[in-house]
């Protein structure tokens, strides 16, 4: 089976706290589908409580049990809800994939007084005061747990800086004996990108590293997740998260699967240091090949699809690759929004399914449609629609049933690619080809092995059908703005309908 996760949730998914029970509903679909990994969005109370997506993390031990911050469930559901809809999922052989945010805390309980120093937001390494005392929400005590599962508190001692300061506005970097300045990262944008937003964690902190360390196999052991993805891992120390997933593997056993989010498009040279800092022990989002559908999908026709893969992690390093199309960033009126343009993302598709590079991820919103309303750039109230991609269901299944065996490329044209796969002993191959222009064909060998059998279309944007001759080649066509994916009528499926 070949592996496929999909992201599920959205920035504006609905907070009811009706995804976890949606989730159970829709496992054994997922299956169907060949989906084998279900991410799942933060699951501990945030700052924002029941309205909050959960990147504002406030205490990582209420996983939608204690009454924080307004709530008790969080806006996707409950505790028992969260572990019931793991436990679904697993029963169905989907392993859980648990979204984990350990750069920055929001939300805390009380205020403290310590010194700081005031850097240019734009250059964190510009001090604009001499230390000075500063009050801001540094410490926290979780009075609605009342220290059930963890007694630690944290305290400024915990952060090396913060966004508030009482009286004061700017990024503040905390004094104390756990850290001289900013941690080491592996780009110098902002002079020092450690700082993202919040109370940003001293990973450098004996105590908040052990804390860290004890709360990750609390967490596994309360949901027993198969992997992590992990959050803003390009603002935090790759030697931290070396220790806290070796720690995490020892602690479970379990060759737990990590992907970080290092979002950097255009620069796949930051993303190669990172790994290679890190000693690959996690893979990476590959940020610059969601760009490049991006920029693909806007250029139309004016875009050489032979360049698709240039410059991205897929190309250097499949193996530690993980693709997606669009994601909750991505998505429109986010700060980083790149979405894909509807007609691209077919192609897009078949780009990270039917190849035998990366771990593709397909996004909620692609497969099951999704609509809100929030504000654009400009405060103007903008509603969005995000149509389901057409043929996702066949692509995904397309994957499961013939993306297999020996894969070769037929990269050479600028406006139509395309490639097969030979296929194994157990599968069928399949031939694809897609364009950004007209309709077009492509001449391909699938393999002698196929001499003399008839392939359509499994998506159905072709209503031919293709005879492949004695020597294994065949002229597949595809229409125009389109994909094809050809595989022999011997094998002859119908798709699922949700």
């Amino acid at each position: 089976m070949n592996p496929t996760m999909i992201q599920y949730f959205h920035w504006y998914s609905d907070g009811d706290s009706t995804l976890y029970d949606e989730v159970k509903e829709n496992a054994a679909y997922l299956k169907q589908l060949g989906i084998s990994a279900v991410w799942l969005p933060p699951a501990y109370k945030a700052s924002g409580g029941g309205f909050s997506v959960g990147y504002d993390p406030y205490d990582l031990y209420d996983l939608g049990e204690f009454d924080q911050k307004g709530t008790i469930a969080t806006k996707y559901g409950s505790k028992e809800q969260y572990l019931s809809a793991c436990k679904t999922l697993q029963n169905h052989q989907i392993s859980v994939i648990a979204d984990i945010v350990l750069n920055h805390k929001a939300g805390g309980d009380e205020k403290e007084v310590f010194h700081a120093i005031k850097v240019n937001p734009e250059n964190r390494l510009e001090y604009l005061s001499e230390p000075f005392e500063i009050e801001s929400y540094t410490k926290f005590t979780f009075p609605g747990r009342n220290g059930q599962y963890s007694d630690f508190e944290w305290n400024f001692t915990c952060f090396s800086g913060v966004d508030f300061a009482e009286g004061e506005e700017g990024i503040f970097q905390i004094i104390h004996e756990h850290g001289e300045g900013w941690e080491d990262m592996i780009d110098d944008e902002k002079g020092n990108y450690d700082y993202l937003m919040y109370n940003d964690i001293e990973h450098r902190n004996p105590f908040v590293r052990e804390e860290l360390n004890t709360w990750a196999q609390w967490y596994h052991d309360q949901v027993f997740f198969d992997g992590v993805r992990l959050d803003a891992v390009k603002h935090q120390s790759p030697d931290f998260y070396k220790e806290w997933l070796y720690t995490l593997r020892t602690n479970t056993g379990k060759n737990i699967f990590a992907v970080g989010e290092y979002w950097a498009p255009g620069e796949l040279h930051l993303l190669e240091r990172y790994i290679e800092a890190t000693e690959g022990c996690m893979s990476l989002f590959d940020s610059s090949l969601q760009n490049n559908f991006h920029q693909a999908s806007l250029s139309g026709g004016d875009y050489d699809l032979r360049t698709i893969f240039d410059e991205t992690l897929t190309q250097a390093n499949p193996t530690l690759s993980v693709t997606v199309v669009d994601n909750h960033d991505t998505q429109p009126l986010q700060a980083l929004q790149a979405p894909v343009e509807e007609w691209f993302k077919p192609l897009a598709y078949a780009l990270i399914l039917l190849r035998q590079d990366g771990y593709p991820c397909v996004f909620y919103p692609d497969l099951f449609g999704a609509h809100y309303t929030d504000k654009d750039h400009e405060g103007n109230d903008q509603e969005i629609f995000l149509n389901k991609v057409d043929g996702i269901e066949a692509l995904l299944q397309a994957r499961q049933l013939f993306a297999y065996g020996t894969q070769h490329d037929y990269f050479d044209e600028a406006h139509c690619l395309g490639w097969v796969r030979e296929g194994d002993a157990e599968h069928h191959g399949c031939a694809v080809v897609l364009s950004n222009r007209e309709a077009s064909y492509r001449a391909m060998a699938i393999g002698e092995r196929y001499a003399g059998q008839q392939f359509y279309d499994y998506l159905g944007r072709c209503s031919e059908q293709v005879i492949i001759d004695e020597n294994g080649w065949g002229n597949f066509p595809v229409p125009a703005g389109n994909v094809s994916v050809w595989v022999t009528t011997a094998h002859q499926n119908p798709t699922p309908n949700n």
